[in-house]
């Protein structure tokens, strides 16, 4: 499927169950698709999804919103990175 996307050069969130990350500005962190968080600090959250891990780094961060599909992370947003198995 994700081959097909990329020859019909298709955007990315059309991929049924690709993770798609969204940054807005640096206070909210959007991740959708994921299979749940394995590291939660003020300070660091890990999200692991199909390919590996999306570590957000920054200050007063915070799970804002939960739900099987997606979560928001808010607080200061330092760095997001994706950390592939």
């Amino acid at each position: 499927m994700e081959r097909l996307t990329e020859n019909l050069d298709l955007p990315g969130e059309s991929v049924p169950g690709q993770p798609l990350i969204e940054l807005a500005g640096d206070r909210r962190v959007l991740v959708e698709h994921h299979r749940g968080v394995t590291q939660y600090s003020r300070e660091e959250i890990c999200v692991k999804v199909s390919y590996g891990h999306v570590q957000i780094r920054g200050c007063g961060l915070e799970l804002s919103r939960m739900t099987a599909q997606q979560l928001v992370i808010s607080g200061r947003i330092d760095c997001v990175t994706l950390l592939r198995r």
